[in-house]
């Protein structure tokens, strides 16, 4: 019996399926299209009750956890939610009803990550600024060096 694998059998073979290294459904994104669409809590961008990934998990059992897990992170981390449970008190479940409260210490939280985001946008802002002021000085630098030159030629150089 011949065990020796040549290419041509290992392109008869059949592969493994690719579906077994991720689980059909939704990414990230398209869960949070979803729970918009499903959720007031989501929709209108409330604060979420805690543990609310494993009422997700429930309602969307073909989801896998990791793809859960993303979309609370990319939901939770948004300026519009941010500022929601800066100000809010309550929290909300999948129905929009409420469900525990938002702690002092997390509006603090909220309120405070919120404050070194626009710090940081702000000092974006004027770093992209700042260069272009000096991108324009030196153009002007430039643009007056140019002309003192065309200056100097014209009076000198026709003698």
């Amino acid at each position: 019996m011949n065990t020796e694998t040549t290419p041509e059998a290992l392109i008869e073979q059949p592969a493994a399926p690719a579906a077994e290294a991720k689980p059909a459904g939704l990414d990230a994104r398209g869960l949070l299209q979803k729970l918009q669409e499903i959720s007031p809590t989501f929709g209108e961008v409330k604060p979420l009750a805690l543990r609310i990934d494993k009422a997700i998990a429930e309602r969307f059992p073909e989801l896998d956890r990791k793809v859960i897990r993303t979309a609370m992170r990319m939901h939770t981390a948004t300026t519009r939610y941010l500022k929601a449970v800066e100000k809010a008190t309550a929290r909300f479940d999948l129905d929009g009803k409420e469900s525990g409260e938002v702690t002092e210490e997390q509006r603090q939280h909220a309120a405070q990550t919120l404050k070194e985001r626009f710090a940081e946008v702000a000092k974006r802002k004027k770093l992209a600024a700042d260069a272009e002021r000096e991108r324009q000085r030196a153009e002007e630098t430039e643009r007056r060096k140019t002309e003192k030159l065309a200056q100097l030629v014209g009076k000198f150089g026709r003698r």
